[in-house]
Parts: C-alpha cells; structure tokens; sequence
C-alpha cells in the first residue's frame, strides 16, 4: 500500500482492513518531496540568466532525479568549467542527442511535473539511437577533454572501419549463380535475373547483413558492432536521409540566433501572446523560439523579418 500519509493515518488505515485489525508496520510508506526552480530562468547551458557563474542540475531544474538529473549533471560540469575558463558553452541541440531535447524542453517549455525523457520527446529519434551513441557524442567529447587519446583513436578505426564496410558492401555486384539463387529461395526473397549490388539485397526486408554473409565471398572479419552500422546505414539509408534534411532545416533556424537584450513589445507584427512569452523565456535562437507554446508560425515569421532588418542596418 503506497501513501504519503502520516505514519498514524496509514496504520489506522491498514487497520481499518478485514484481518488487519492488529498489523504492525516496519517501515511506513513515504514520498520525495523536493524544491525546483522554474527552468525556463535558465540558458540552454544550464546557467541561470540572472545569476552569471552559477549552473543548476537535477531536480532541482524540475525534472526526475535519474538518468534525466544525470544527464543534466555533465553538461553542467562541463559549462562551469569552460566559463571559468574563457570558453563556449557546450549546448546539445535536438538532433544531437536526448539530452539535448531534455534541457531544450525544460528550458523553453518549462514542466509543471517531474520532467522525464521519452523517446516520444525527440523528433529526430531516428538518428538518436542507443546503437550510434558513441558515433554521435565522442567527437564532442574529444573536444571538450572527456575522451582520451587512446579511446579517440579506438573510435576513429572503428568508424573507419564502418565507412569503408558500407563503400564496399555498396560497389559490390552479386551475380545470379546457382548458389545465389538456391540462398534466395531458402529465404524466400525475390530472385534475380541480372547482376545486383549487395547493398540493394541488404534493403530487402526479409534479408540483413548476417545472412547475406553466405554469398558474400570477400567480406572482411568485423566485430558486431561494425556489422550493426553498416547494416542500418545501408538497410534504412532513405529514412536516415529524409530525417537529416529535416535536421538541415531545423538547424538553419537554430543558428538565426537573438540577443538577450531584444524587447519584443518593440517588435511590431508579434501577437500579445507572443510577445509575453517571448520576454519572459528570452531564447536564445529563432528555432528555440519556435519551440515557445503560444508563439507562432505567423509570429516566428515576423522575428525572420526583424533580424534580416537588423543585419541590412549593420551592413
């Protein structure tokens, strides 16, 4: 029985059960109880906007204390010390990683509950998968100090490995032998008549990159997590297209970036509602601001119009 009721009204409560006239309890129920702050008062490097040096994480943003306060842990390490050190905040965008969607949504949207990351959350979960993690964060990583030399270089021969793999498995021509056709009909996959690449046989969806192993003569001894790239490269390459121009578009509105400084009451064109919300979570790009609930495409039009003025003024 979970309850967050004082210890005598749950015991007077189990009591109250047929059987349970006379129970003990060893440990009542309990709930976590816990301050937050409004998100929204926070960059998109996890820096309070009125407070300059000081980084919150966890919780304490309004969000749940596992791999969500984890999450917002590292990049807010990381922040406070490239501020004491002179540099750029790293901030994740939405395609990047899910922990970029996390702190994108807590920050532009707020929560009025413990914040959890779904994979529902992230529009570009396609290409934020747990298999091309390492692909995706270990440049970033490198680049900040977290990964070492060696683990760096491990990673480059295995995304070499990967690239050359997917060239070779692309360029190669399977002919319709005897052997290929009897492997064909032993997996119930169309015949051929004519030559076909290798890659075209590994989209078929009752074919994958193990199988195709048997009449695939020249392939190279790779461990499985290679094989596993390769073949989701190959085998869902025009979704994984489709999506990254997606990202081409979302990041054209990411690097429009805003001022702090700008007063949108002074924006003519913006609705009331727009403008509110807009003063009051002041983001940091057009695409961020686009994010907003109660700001919209009518309203990111007219910012487009107000920074194009703005830079015609500066040149």
């Amino acid at each position: 029985m979970s309850t967050s009721l004082p210890e005598d009204v749950q015991i007077e409560m189990m009591r109250s059960v047929p059987g349970l006239e006379n129970v003990s309890v060893m440990r009542s129920a309990y709930a976590i109880e816990y301050d937050c702050i409004n998100p929204t008062q926070l960059k998109l490097s996890l820096e309070l906007r009125e407070v300059e040096g000081l980084f919150t994480a966890g919780q304490i943003n309004g969000t749940s204390g596992y791999e969500e306060a984890a999450a917002q842990g590292i990049i807010a390490g990381i922040n406070a010390a490239r501020k004491i050190k002179g540099l750029e905040p790293l901030v994740l965008d939405r395609s990047q990683a899910y922990i970029g969607v996390l702190i994108d949504d807590i920050v532009t949207k707020g929560t009025n509950e413990p914040y959890r990351m779904m994979t529902s959350r992230a529009e570009y979960r396609l290409l934020l998968r747990q298999d091309n993690a390492d692909l995706r964060l270990t440049p970033i990583g490198y680049e900040v100090g977290l990964i070492s030399e060696e683990r760096y270089k491990k990673f480059e021969e295995k995304r070499r490995l990967i690239e050359e793999e997917i060239e070779r498995v692309k360029r190669t021509n399977i002919a319709p032998t005897e052997k290929v056709i009897n492997f064909l009909k032993k997996y119930n996959s169309t015949p051929i008549k004519s030559g076909v690449k290798l890659a075209d046989l590994l989209r078929r969806p009752e074919l994958d990159y193990e199988t195709l192993g048997e009449i695939d003569e020249n392939r190279p001894n790779l461990t499985f997590a290679v094989r596993e790239q390769v073949s989701i490269s190959i085998k869902y390459e025009g979704y994984i297209k489709r999506q990254m121009q997606q990202v081409e578009q979302f990041k054209k509105l990411e690097e429009k970036k805003l001022d702090k400084d700008i007063d949108y009451d002074e924006i003519n064109g913006l609705r009331l509602e727009a403008r509110q919300k807009l003063n009051k979570i002041k983001p940091e790009s057009v695409g961020q601001a686009s994010r907003i609930s109660g700001v919209s495409p009518a309203d990111i039009s007219v910012l487009l119009v107000y920074l194009e003025q703005k830079r015609r003024q500066k040149s």
